[in-house]
């Protein structure tokens, strides 16, 4: 796989371009009304037209109905589409055939169970992303910028790509790729001053150690 890093949760033209001129490979942009990083659909067509070209867009939704992922699609135009909910594989296979876009389906890992669910997913979605599974009571899904126990992705080997998630940040990203031998990383809250405020320092510091980190990492892991 080729590394791959991800940020997520942007939500202005400044955060957009500082994750670009970073290096990004890929830029995330969340339609959840409960969550700070939320934005509106004018905002997410102006952003899309300011990303399109420069990396991967992604559109990360959760449980969303088909009319909401019709209007995500209509005004985004996302490369690809992101489920952080509930979503089960046949629905994650039959939205990618619907809309013609690649899928990426996060899964909670608190267990190494919850690493054995995440097979259901080696197909139908075209890329995986591993996450802390969201604590007991939290209002929203995800890692809620807290870590797992990485050692227990180390031997995850599936078929897909994946992407590690998931309490990451400047400061442990590259020991994270150590851990897990992950070709890809994704962040979000570890390169904000608040919650949904991405700093363009901590941004640029991630993508900087996430490539380090990376480089040291065998090609043929993951």
């Amino acid at each position: 796989m080729t590394p791959l890093v991800k940020i997520c949760g942007l939500s202005t033209p400044e955060s957009l371009d500082a994750a670009i001129a970073a290096g990004a490979d890929m830029v995330g942009f969340v339609f959840f009304a409960r969550s700070p990083r939320h934005i509106d659909f004018a905002t997410a067509r102006a952003l899309g037209r300011r990303a399109r070209g420069r990396a991967t867009i992604v559109a990360l939704t959760v449980d969303a109905d088909d009319a909401l992922l019709s209007d995500v699609v209509e005004a985004l135009d996302p490369d690809m589409l992101q489920f952080h909910g509930k979503e089960s594989p046949e629905r994650v296979a039959a939205i990618g055939a619907l809309y013609g876009r690649r899928t990426l389906k996060a899964v909670g890992v608190a267990a190494p169970d919850d690493l054995a669910a995440a097979g259901a997913y080696d197909g139908a979605a075209d890329f995986l992303l591993i996450d802390a599974k969201p604590p007991k009571g939290a209002a929203l899904p995800g890692g809620n910028g807290l870590p797992f126990d990485w050692r227990l992705a180390r031997d995850f080997a599936p078929r897909r790509p994946w992407l590690l998630s998931g309490g990451l940040a400047p400061d442990n990203v590259a020991a994270a790729i150590r851990a897990t031998g992950a070709r890809g990383v994704d962040v979000s809250s570890g390169v904000e001053s608040a919650p949904g405020v991405k700093d363009e320092t901590r941004i640029a510091a991630f993508v900087a150690a996430a490539r380090t980190g990376l480089a040291r990492t065998p090609l043929g892991a993951k």
